[in-house]
């Protein structure tokens, strides 16, 4: 039967290559979009690793200077501003930090282990951040008054980062640098004239997603700020856990307070819920974009199989009627039009899923996995093939009524 089909779809190849070139488009923009539909799904199941209800982030400005003295004005600020907020009765708790959750701004890094790549994002925070986001300790313990004075810098690491870098073994109280590859460059100058505390792991946690439930699982390390030369960092943001029911008046307070102690800085209060919302539309949009594109291309390739199959039947209606009058019936009629289309369609998935899978090899579209490419695959697949069928149904119905006498009158 397949055989068969073959051939019927082999003596009509130009206006079927047409259909079958429709048809391999339609599916490289179907797979183009549910690929990234798949990958931020795939993201979005995975835990958070903070809460973010009840929290505000206030994003600081500063115009600052490069020398030591400037710097150390700033963390002195940064640590009376604390020290300040901490006065309010409607928050809980207060932190510093670098890059506040769902904000733009990424401390990325990444070193070899053994020739293998590992990539991860870093933030300096306060000690009181774990309790503003109620971040859960696996393993360890988070920063505390025991780090002070210490000859070790203290670092936090997530789940997956003690993974990429430990493998199986406990990370706790060793040195990460130590599993770096070395560098064939050797030390730099500046690391000879200033050598640095050795880092120690202190504490496992959750897998920190400060880039919200869409962005990629990367690893995260969190380095204690205290806001002293020469580890202090200064911080882009105050993050603060504000008691239930804080109403929207006490944004002016605060930053009135604020502005109060640096009247050159320059003070964007929102809620982390609200950070959130906005990071999600930036994905959102997009993605209905392409997905809008998509539908009008799909909207467009049905109604133009619709029409040449429907054109299809009524050239062949001699040829239909034909095979009636020897004794085919509407049932053999009917699979015979599905048969040739779903023949049509699988010569041009199979030219798009080899296109498809040469992906991978390229590098491109590189952020996704493996599980993710086969689950886009699949659906692309399941969608094209029930938009063809869909669109054979009444083209195949109404070639079951040619009639064999009307073979006899047509021309």
């Amino acid at each position: 039967m397949f055989r068969h089909l073959c051939k019927l779809v082999w003596n009509r190849k130009r206006v079927n290559f047409l259909i079958t070139l429709e048809i391999f488009i339609s599916f490289l923009v179907v797979f183009g979009v549910i690929v990234f539909a798949v990958y931020y799904l795939d993201n979005y199941r995975h835990p958070l690793g903070f809460n973010y209800e009840n929290v505000w982030a206030v994003q600081v400005g500063i115009e600052k200077k490069s020398d030591d003295s400037d710097r150390q004005r700033l963390l002195d600020t940064t640590k009376q501003m604390l020290a300040t907020l901490k006065d309010f009765g409607e928050i809980e708790h207060v932190a510093a930090v670098w890059g506040a959750p769902y904000s733009r701004g990424n401390w990325q890094s990444g070193n070899t282990i053994k020739g293998r790549n590992v990539r991860f994002w870093g933030n300096f925070m306060t000690d009181e951040a774990k309790d503003v986001f109620g971040i859960n300790i696996v393993r360890g313990r988070w920063f505390g008054k025991e780090d002070d004075g210490a000859n070790y810098n203290p670092i936090i690491l997530n789940q997956k980062t003690a993974r990429d870098i430990f493998g199986d073994e406990d990370p706790l109280g060793k040195n990460p640098e130590e599993r770096f590859d070395p560098d064939p460059d050797g030390p730099s100058p500046s690391a000879n004239r200033e050598p640095k505390k050795p880092e120690r792991v202190i504490g496992i946690i959750d897998d920190f997603r400060k880039n919200g439930e869409f962005a990629e699982l990367f690893g995260y390390q969190i380095f204690r700020n205290t806001l002293t030369m020469p580890d202090g960092r200064e911080p882009r943001a105050f993050v603060m856990k504000v008691r239930p029911g804080t109403t929207a008046e006490f944004e002016e307070k605060l930053v009135k307070r604020m502005q109060a102690i640096a009247k050159d800085w320059s003070f964007e209060v929102k809620t982390i819920a609200q950070m959130r919302s906005e990071n999600h539309t930036s994905y959102y949009v997009p993605i209905a974009a392409f997905g809008l594109v998509a539908g009008f291309l799909m909207l467009m390739v049905a109604l133009g199989l619709t029409g040449v199959l429907w054109q299809s039947v009524t050239q062949r209606t001699k040829e239909i009627g034909l095979r009636r009058a020897k004794g085919a019936t509407a049932t053999r009629i009917y699979k015979q039009i599905l048969g040739e289309l779903l023949v049509i369609t699988t010569f041009g998935l199979l030219i798009g899923v080899l296109v498809v899978i040469q992906f991978p090899l390229l590098d491109f579209l590189g952020f996704a996995t493996k599980q993710v490419y086969l689950y886009s695959m699949l659906l692309s697949l399941a969608l094209i093939y029930l938009l063809t069928i869909a669109c054979g149904l009444y083209p195949s119905r109404l070639a079951t009524k040619v009639q064999p006498a009307e073979a006899l009158h047509y021309e």
